[in-house]
């Protein structure tokens, strides 16, 4: 798949995510501090089971090491989901400063291919914006913190549909 595709469905999943975080926000939270307590055991019963196969035999301790971590992370978040949900909401506050911050400096790179890049740079605006807030207030609530995701999701959902056409547009008229 091209990136202009990638860039496209990329933004798709996030409107998507956006229409369900809308709709349903105090589930939107939910579902995600259980989801992660789920990877979280999963993962970590993985990396045990790895750690005592064959194919784990020259770094067992370390992969029984990450699978105990990872059971115990697991464990913590279904006995107190909500330190898991403080936590995750500066997990996501990171990630997002972390994504818009390289969203810019892919915005700036791009500059010199098409002209909008400024519709990546929106969407990173959105992201950093997003990210300040949750770290700035991390226990404004579950409902606040889906909405506000929902709607990050939303703008850079079209930021990155618009780009991905944009894109598409811009190399159609190049390639033969």
């Amino acid at each position: 798949m091209e990136g202009s595709s990638v860039l496209i469905v990329r933004g798709i999943v996030a409107i998507a995510f956006a229409i369900v975080a809308f709709l349903w926000p105090g589930i939107t939270f939910a579902a995600l501090v259980l989801l992660f307590g789920a990877y979280a055991v999963v993962d970590g019963i993985t990396n045990v089971v790895l750690g005592f196969s064959r194919a784990g035999e020259h770094h067992r301790w370390a992969y029984v090491l990450m699978g105990l971590v990872g059971i115990a992370a697991g464990v913590v978040t279904f006995t107190w989901p909500a330190i898991t949900a403080l936590a995750l909401v500066w997990v996501i506050a990171f990630w997002a400063i972390a994504l818009g911050v390289i969203e810019i400096i892919a915005a700036v790179r791009l500059r010199h291919l098409i002209r909008g890049e400024w519709m990546l740079v929106l969407s990173a605006i959105a992201a950093i914006v997003i990210g300040v807030l949750f770290a700035w207030n991390p226990g404004f609530g579950a409902m606040a913190t889906a909405t506000i995701l929902g709607v990050y999701a939303l703008v850079a959902g079209v930021s990155l549909i618009a780009l991905g056409l944009k894109l598409k547009s811009r190399f159609a008229t190049v390639m033969p």
